[in-house]
């Protein structure tokens, strides 16, 4: 194999590892009517019915491996997602992303009817993933949707950081930060895939089931720090006012102790796959970060100075070695072209190594979506640069325009895997030869 062809083969197994059919499978068992979960054990036995819940991008499909492991075991039940499908024996609601719709009410209360109807002789499963903060939102009285839809565009045009934005959301909602727990009094399992740096259970899909530390004094300060509150409608201004005099119960404090939180998937262990393949390849793999954010083009510059130290001296390693990084930058648009933050890194590495035949780069989102595109990233060698002089491309042009894709099929360097089902962030490889 080359060394690109070995790089492809470093991601594809590392991304078949978060595919939620390989992570129920590797999480899950059952035996003798028992079900393990990363070490946690449930009698199936003690439930007079099971059901089968979810919300998120990676809903559908993991609801699906974990019904086919328990069979007819399960009763019933809802997924809420961003597309609709089949799924054996269990409803699904196909609700709005990323924007907040009448849909993402009505699943809401879909499930809070759902959730609700069940008995504490009930045990119930919920399949977690990224996308639930849009996907499922019921606004708390009397705040409307407009004017939660206008808030959260405020907030995300002032450049709100998400840990911000989320305080704000969860004090505004009755299923956010733990309140949708609230309506159960069944034994509950929430199988969590993470999409956020950390794996913060407090903020993946805005935790409908878990907890809450910020409070309503938080989602005040918020708003005048960005300068959002005076211009916020009389019904917000109202709710958190209420929230702060006692009026409105706050988000739990605690975790509810008939729901167990257990993380399935996430980013580091991707990353860890990833190890294992390229060490397989007889090649030094190391993780340096599962936490790589900000700009995506500071980001390539970055990892690139250390491939350069690690290339001319061999510290930190000596080369031959590959660098993994996991996480999630952005992309400040200024142009109007078309690509995502993984195709913008690889590019913005290519113009650091350009023709330098040691240096490999890729980088890749596990939903296999990357920004206005339907690629999932890049990965660029030094005939990328070759490929690129030929057809008289310049990158600091394609950068200013923000148009990594079209740059990038040109040189045949697309990534494309179609939509994964998943959702784990991205993953970012450097190979230093």
């Amino acid at each position: 194999m080359t060394n690109r062809e070995k790089m492809m083969a470093l991601f594809t197994d590392a991304l078949g590892s978060a595919l939620p059919g390989n992570l129920v499978r590797d999480t899950l068992k059952v035996e003798a009517g028992v079900l393990t979960v990363e070490g946690k054990s449930y009698r199936l036995g003690d439930y007079r019915n099971i059901h089968l819940f979810g919300s998120g991008k990676a809903s559908i499909e993991t609801a699906r491996a974990v019904k086919a492991l328990l069979g007819n075991r399960v009763t019933g039940g809802l997924v809420v997602s961003n597309y609709d499908a089949a799924l054996d024996g269990i409803g699904v609601f196909e609700s709005s992303h990323p924007v907040l719709t009448e849909k993402s009410i009505r699943a809401a209360e879909i499930l809070i009817e759902r959730l609700s109807a069940l008995s504490p002789d009930d045990l119930f499963i919920y399949v977690l993933s990224g996308g639930s903060s849009a996907l499922l939102e019921k606004p708390a009285p009397p705040i409307t949707l407009p004017e939660m839809q206008a808030l959260v565009k405020g907030l995300l045009a002032n450049g709100v950081p998400i840990e911000d934005l989320n305080v704000v959301r969860k004090h505004l909602s009755l299923v956010k930060g733990g309140r949708l727990g609230r309506f159960s009094r069944a034994r509950g399992i929430v199988l969590v895939v993470s999409d956020v740096i950390g794996d913060d259970l407090e903020a993946i899909g805005s935790a409908p089931l878990f907890f809450d530390r910020s409070s309503y004094g938080d989602t005040h300060a918020v708003l005048k720090k960005y300068g959002l509150w005076e211009e916020a409608p009389e019904s917000i201004r109202t709710a958190v006012q209420k929230g702060l005099a006692g009026q409105i119960e706050e988000t739990p404090k605690a975790p509810n102790p008939l729901i167990d939180h257990i993380l399935i998937g996430s980013n580091l262990k991707i990353l860890r796959k990833g190890k294992e393949k390229g060490e397989a390849f007889g090649i030094p793999t190391r993780i340096m970060s599962s936490r790589l954010r900000g700009e995506a083009r500071e980001a390539a510059k970055a990892i690139m100075a250390i491939g350069e130290e690690i290339a001319s001296t061999g510290h930190p390693f000596p080369p031959p070695v590959c660098l993994l990084f996991g996480g999630e930058t952005t992309v400040t648009l200024r142009g109007d072209g078309m690509g995502g933050r993984n195709q913008e890194m690889a590019l913005a590495a290519l113009r650091e190594f350009q023709g330098n035949p040691r240096f490999l780069f890729l980088s890749a989102g596990t939903d296999g979506i990357d920004g206005r595109s339907d690629a999932a990233g890049a990965l660029v060698d030094h005939r990328s640069w070759q490929k690129a002089q030929e057809a008289d491309l310049r990158i600091d042009e394609v950068l200013a325009r923000n148009d990594s894709y079209h740059f990038l099929k040109a040189t045949g360097d697309l990534i494309m895997t179609g939509p994964t089902g998943t959702n784990v962030m991205d993953m970012t490889a450097l190979m230093v030869l």
